[in-house]
């Protein structure tokens, strides 16, 4: 997949590309309502002996237009996001930096800037794609602003248990950390990257070491609490159990900063400094405060044994 990284106003002509089936949308976390609409691309670029693209857009348009000044978080981050559209056969990504400029782009402008003036012949969008400022260009217009030489392919909603599959449901989900109904959105586990760090060494004094993982980028976070997850490290997924929070025990309300730590079974090799993945599969329990360390390590000895049969099944 070549993938191309496009500032505005961007200087591509038609002829610097053959013939595109193009995707379009924001696509965060590739969820299966987004692998629809691009493999409705895939499909029509082989029918029709084009080549199959997709756009998205860097960062999250709510970076620009959003007044609340809050910092987004991915379900995948654009890296991982990339890596993803790249595993569904995809011959063109472009990426195209989401600007105030940008932004203000007519929804004419929009197409002819970035779906005709780029040789996309075909476009495919979910239903509710909007492009333009203030987002007046609909898939309903697309056929107008395309000049009648675009065909237009509408994708219909997807649904799961009667729930609209979207980014905004997962993230709804993840923050309420029902880590095992998003699968049946995402199509796969969630996962998150990042490095192991040096921590408090708390686990090791309970005779549980933890690895204390400091995220990659701007993840969703689960809801603090007490996870069953799988962690890949060295090339292979060992099973562990993962605290999300501020560990209420050792510090008082305000005196800690969120950390991530997993305790794998059955494992007792340094992996200080390896980019790890961690797999997020089973929500246990609330984190909560502890009157004793012997409480402490009592409720850790289950959780172990509670992580390890789910993570039999």
């Amino acid at each position: 997949m070549k993938v191309l990284m496009v500032q505005h106003p961007h200087t591509f002509q038609q002829h610097d590309f053959p013939p595109l089936v193009m995707a379009l949308g924001f696509f965060d976390g590739v969820h299966l309502g987004h692998r629809k609409v691009i493999e409705t691309a895939k499909a029509a670029a082989v029918n029709s002996g084009w080549k199959s693209a997709v756009m998205t857009f860097d960062p999250h348009p709510s970076v620009v237009l959003s007044q609340e000044n809050r910092p987004v978080e991915y379900i995948t981050p654009l890296k991982e996001k990339a890596d993803l559209i790249s595993k569904l056969g995809i011959d063109y990504l472009f990426i195209v930096r989401f600007t105030s400029s940008f932004a203000n782009l007519d929804p004419a402008q929009f197409v002819q800037q970035y779906v005709i003036d780029l040789n996309v012949r075909h476009v495919v969008a979910g239903f509710d794609f909007t492009y333009g400022k203030y987002g007046k260009g609909t898939m309903d217009t697309l056929p107008h602003h395309g000049m009648g030489i675009l065909q237009v392919t509408t994708v219909t909603k997807m649904e799961e248990g009667n729930e609209k599959i979207s980014s905004t449901a997962i993230r709804e989900k993840l923050r309420e950390g029902d880590t095992e109904s998003v699968i049946t959105f995402l199509g796969r586990y969630y996962e998150t990257k990042g490095t192991v760090i040096h921590g408090e060494k708390r686990g090791r004094q309970l005779s549980f070491p933890t690895a204390n993982i400091q995220l990659n980028e701007d993840y969703i976070i689960p809801k603090p609490g007490v996870y069953a997850v799988r962690l890949f490290v060295n090339g292979r997924w060992e099973k562990g159990v993962c605290n999300i929070g501020y560990k209420p025990t050792f510090h008082d309300p305000g005196q800690s900063h969120l950390s991530i730590e997993v305790h794998l079974l059955h494992f007792k090799r340094s992996i200080y400094g390896e980019e790890v993945t961690i797999e997020w599969r089973h929500r246990i329990r609330d984190e909560k405060k502890f009157h004793s360390l012997e409480d402490l390590k009592a409720q850790i000895a289950y959780d172990i044994v509670r992580a390890s049969d789910f993570l039999q099944a």
